[in-house]
């Protein structure tokens, strides 16, 4: 937790050391491959509870085989109430999702899964009135790889600002005139993030109701030669008047895929966003690759929880 301070400098945020916090969630195993992570977090103000995505992972072949939803009243101790687990999308892997109360009442949720078709990353959606309530057998699509003309697209991070809905997204650039060898390596391991044959930047759809969605294009580019140049995932959103900072995932590499490191990015107008850590992330954990992603945050009182 990082308190909020005022001082000469504009916008200014805080932010937080990656060894110290209270751990809320463990994974199965501690080798490598075992997570639990991607989290997604809000406070449900008509409910008084905290409501918590959560991805639990396992090394291949099993990959991201279960997601949670969880929810507390103190924001520290989270009870599971709903399980999906990929088998129920007939899906290799399940990523991150997003979901929250919409302006009519209801809960939607994004989710982002491998496309069983295809073995491309794909994004739908559910409908429900609890968070509780989400059945995979009524979701509809959102975004496929196909209809963007890009290789794969996950990771949705959903926000309301006035009365417009904001996703932010990964995907996976299309290539240029790509021989029959490179478009089969491209989806052949179910995840074209590891295949290092193209680069992942952060894309941005908008919606006025939640379910209509338009596409509007690149955000925030990977870099020509830093240690972002082959990933710039935008995880979260904070808004610090007049800027919203991202916390972004990058990677110079495939070999980072799964270690990325955090870096922070400006933007006045959510259309574009800049890098301000071009040179090297701006958090790190000291332990083995040094990894911190998919980093999401809570405004408290006078506190940001991350």
């Amino acid at each position: 937790m990082s308190k909020l301070f005022s001082s000469k400098y504009f916008a200014n945020l805080s932010l937080f050391d990656p060894v110290e916090g209270i751990t809320i969630k463990e994974p199965y195993g501690k080798e490598n491959g075992y997570w639990v992570g991607a989290p997604y977090v809000f406070y449900d103000e008509i409910l008084g509870k905290f409501f918590l995505y959560y991805r639990i992972r396992k090394p291949k072949p099993i990959r991201g085989g279960e997601v949670r939803i969880a929810q507390s009243v103190d924001g520290e101790k989270f009870e599971d109430i709903l399980v999906i687990k990929k088998e129920q999308l007939n899906s290799e892997s399940i990523e991150r999702a997003s979901f929250l109360r919409c302006m009519d009442g209801i809960y939607r949720m994004y989710i982002s899964y491998v496309d069983p078709q295809t073995r491309k990353w794909r994004i739908d959606m559910m409908e429900a009135d609890h968070p509780k309530n989400f059945d995979v057998s009524t979701r509809k699509k959102v975004f496929v790889a196909e209809d963007l003309d890009i290789e794969g697209i996950k990771d949705p991070y959903v926000f309301l600002v006035g009365r417009k809905y904001y996703m932010l997204v990964s995907y996976a650039e299309p290539l240029k005139n790509p021989s029959e060898e490179t478009k089969r390596k491209l989806h052949e391991s179910g995840d074209v993030y590891t295949t290092g044959l193209t680069t992942h930047p952060t894309g941005l759809a908008t919606s006025l109701d939640a379910k209509n969605w338009k596409w509007e294009g690149k955000i925030l580019d990977v870099s020509k030669n830093g240690w972002d140049k082959y990933q710039a995932r935008i995880n979260s959103v904070i808004y610090v008047p007049p800027v919203f900072f991202g916390f972004y995932d990058g990677s110079s590499s495939e070999k980072e895929n799964y270690e990325e490191r955090c870096g922070l990015c400006m933007s006045y107008d959510l259309k574009s966003f800049e890098s301000i850590t071009p040179n090297e992330p701006v958090l790190e954990s000291p332990y083995n690759t040094h990894s911190v992603r998919y980093v999401d945050f809570l405004e408290k009182e006078d506190e940001i929880w991350y």
